[in-house]
């Protein structure tokens, strides 16, 4: 018998090729390739847990038709020459072991490339420098360049790599192929007139600004014949606003459709403009699910015989079904919901849907992008390592164990699961009476939804494993050198976490002042006028949750603008940003250099650091959210509580860090147990 999920897993024949359901692995660039744009083992590796997982497609994202003239990653798949076809081959190999299609998003980046990565201007649909040139310039200390207009040969010949790039894909046994065409790459810079101002027959009107994209679609057409699906990536909206809008990108689909066999509908840009519209095509936890799809379902009204696929912080099957059961597209791109549970069809396939691991949408994996390191997820602790346990499969232990955990957070919990498979007995130690740790308190602002799922799942994990495996989950137990002692434990993984960082200053200690997750939560009273302090992520979660009840709430937060959004960034990624553009929408007050001094019965007492003035603030609720202390003294207390090469410290008990941290370190601690 078959799941429920019908329309997601209702197989599809392109072109004589067969497609075993609708859920496809929108292109990653996870930094695996070589220096030189080979296919390596590791990439293939990586690549494995989504095949593994049951997913139609995968395309791997951003490959380069030529890096010597086309290059934004350092680590970027090359298409250029027939030397690629080899390593391409054992892609596609291994793809077709689990009944799926190994593919790539092929691209040419444009006027995105820089001088100094390939040693000459880049080349564009028009001439003009880009914000993003006018920066490197000035950091590299040199005069601006332009990117240089393709003349009508360099045109032909670009077409051609492009084509050549899909051939060589087909050679290596690939039967699809995915044109990005969106996003501010050469082809949109081509299509759209935030980019194209050329007089020729290739600029203008939207037809001739088509006619690029055309070409490349038949170039491929003809050098991969009849039995090769050609989808196409767009970004249905620009956004900016100079740039391409819904109504002309019908247009231009009007124009392109009996080219392609699958449109592919994003969003927005990834270029100049300090990445404002990233978020358009990378959502962050802040922003609605299934962002685009809206998009997708337009361009099915449209163009009711054109496939479609859509993409865009949809996160889950349930989700997936919905919009292809509604008609709204035909295949679902999940690229982060799928690094953090790469078997989610699997799951729901076999009716599991509570098996599930929810993507945070924390952009842990897009920050690895760019620094570069491999990318990998919060909380797939499995995707780091996808080469030393290539099948996926936690190996058992030499030898079984006792072992305890100190802590219920998401760090003692994923221990608990790995050790339980490592074959180990397991005691966890929580001394509240619910598991979940910081998560709780992260997980209660009402558009905190992808943290309320993780929560859940972390919760339905523990009382699994401990049904399954014997484990003991011990709530409201506190572990202590004492009662470890006793127990006389062959290892420990300390997960104790955190305190709440609370400043001796005057009033500190009045009945108005609390933790601003305890607040939340309801553990804390809270009155009309709210003064939160610290303008970090806890903080901020907090002001919005409070001001969207109707209460008046300022911030106050010691940092410079500059340097408090610095640790926006290195704290929540690409949140950042949305976090400054919900301030400014709900006209949140945020003092910047305010240190706080003391807490009166009706304000806050700050000196402003820019004049050295006092300055009060009114205020019946003050809320602190001035970061954590790892619990450093209990866990150090506990470190000889069994032989110390077998004691681990995680988390924030180690070091003040995000779910990442404690669940990649309570997994690797296992491992190694």
């Amino acid at each position: 018998m078959g799941s429920k999920y019908s329309h997601v897993f209702a197989p599809i024949r392109i072109r004589g090729i067969d497609f075993k359901n609708r859920i496809v692995l929108a292109p990653p660039s996870p930094n695996l390739a070589g220096r030189d744009g080979e296919v390596t083992p590791e990439l293939i590796d990586w690549m494995r847990m989504f095949a593994r997982g049951g997913v139609t497609t995968l395309y791997l994202g951003n490959s380069s038709i030529d890096i010597t003239e086309c290059k934004d990653e350092a680590y970027q798949l090359d298409l250029s020459t027939d030397d690629r076809i080899l390593n391409l081959a054992r892609y596609a190999d291994m793809c077709k072991q689990y009944g799926c299609h190994a593919s790539l998003e092929i691209n040419h980046n444009g006027e995105n490339t820089a001088y100094e990565t390939v040693g000459h201007a880049p080349f564009s649909s028009s001439s003009r420098i880009t914000e993003n040139e006018l920066a490197r310039a000035k950091e590299n200390g040199r005069e601006p360049i332009p990117c240089i207009e393709m003349t009508h040969e360099k045109i032909k010949e670009t077409v051609d790599k492009y084509a050549m790039a899909a051939q060589r894909m087909k050679r290596a046994g690939m039967d699809i192929v995915l044109v990005h065409g969106g996003h501010g790459n050469l082809i949109s810079q081509f299509t759209s007139p935030r980019f194209n101002k050329r007089t020729d027959e290739y600029g203008g009107s939207t037809e001739n600004r088509a006619r690029f994209a055309i070409e490349v679609c038949d170039a491929i057409r003809e050098k991969c014949g009849e039995n090769f699906v050609i989808e196409f990536r767009i970004s249905a909206d620009e956004i900016a606003p100079d740039g391409m809008h819904f109504d002309e990108t019908l247009e231009l689909i009007g124009y392109l459709k009996d080219h392609i066999d699958i449109l592919h509908v994003s969003a927005g840009l990834h270029s100049d403009d300090h990445m404002a519209y990233y978020r358009n095509w990378c959502q962050n936890y802040l922003m609605n699910r299934g962002f685009n799809v809206h998009y997708a379902a337009d361009v099915k009204k449209a163009y009711p015989d054109l496939l479609v696929t859509t993409v865009g912080s949809i996160t889950s099957i349930e989700m997936a079904e919905e919009i292809i059961g509604n008609g709204w597209a035909d295949f679902v791109a999940m690229c982060r919901p799928l690094m953090a549970d790469p078997d989610m069809p699997n799951k729901y396939a076999h009716d599991m849907p509570e098996e599930h691991r929810p993507c945070l949408r924390c952009d842990t994996c897009t920050k690895h992008l760019f620094v570069p390191k491999p990318i990998f997820c919060a909380v797939n602790p499995m995707s780091a390592m996808t080469s030393e346990l290539r099948d996926g499969v936690v190996p058992l232990a030499r030898e079984k164990k006792r072992v305890a955990v100190v802590g219920g957070g998401p760090g003692g919990i994923q221990a608990l699961m790995t050790l339980c498979e490592r074959g180990h007995d397991v005691t966890l130690y929580e001394k509240s009476g619910e598991l979940g740790g910081n998560v709780i308190g992260a997980a209660i602002p009402p558009f905190k939804l992808d943290c309320q799922d993780y929560l859940k799942w972390l919760r339905y994990q523990a009382k699994k494993y401990a049904k399954k495996y014997g484990a003991k989950v011990l709530l409201n137990t506190e572990a202590t050198k004492e009662l470890l002692d006793l127990e006389g434990y062959d290892a420990i993984i300390i997960a104790n976490g955190s305190r709440p960082l609370i400043p001796n200053l005057p009033g500190i200690d009045k009945p108005h002042v609390s933790w601003a997750p305890h607040a939340e939560m309801g553990k804390a009273p809270v009155g009309e006028k709210i003064v939160v302090v610290g303008a970090g992520a806890v903080g901020l979660e907090a002001a919005i949750e409070f001001i969207d009840k109707g209460k008046h709430v300022e911030v106050v937060e010691m940092a410079s603008h500059d340097a408090n959004l610095s640790k926006l960034y290195a704290s929540s990624g690409t949140s950042a940003k949305e976090f400054m553009s919900i301030i400014d929408a709900k006209q949140l007050p945020v003092h910047y250099e305010n240190r706080l001094m003391e807490i009166k019965d009706n304000c806050v007492v700050c000196t402003d650091l820019a004049t050295g003035k006092t300055v009060e603030y009114e205020a019946d609720t003050v809320l602190l959210a001035m970061g954590l202390v790892p619990l450093r003294d209990d866990a150090e207390s506990m470190r000889h509580c069994a032989p110390e090469t077998d004691v681990y410290v995680i988390g924030d008990a180690k070091e003040i860090g995000t779910i990442y941290g404690a669940v990649n370190g309570a997994f690797q601690a296992a491992l190694h147990i």
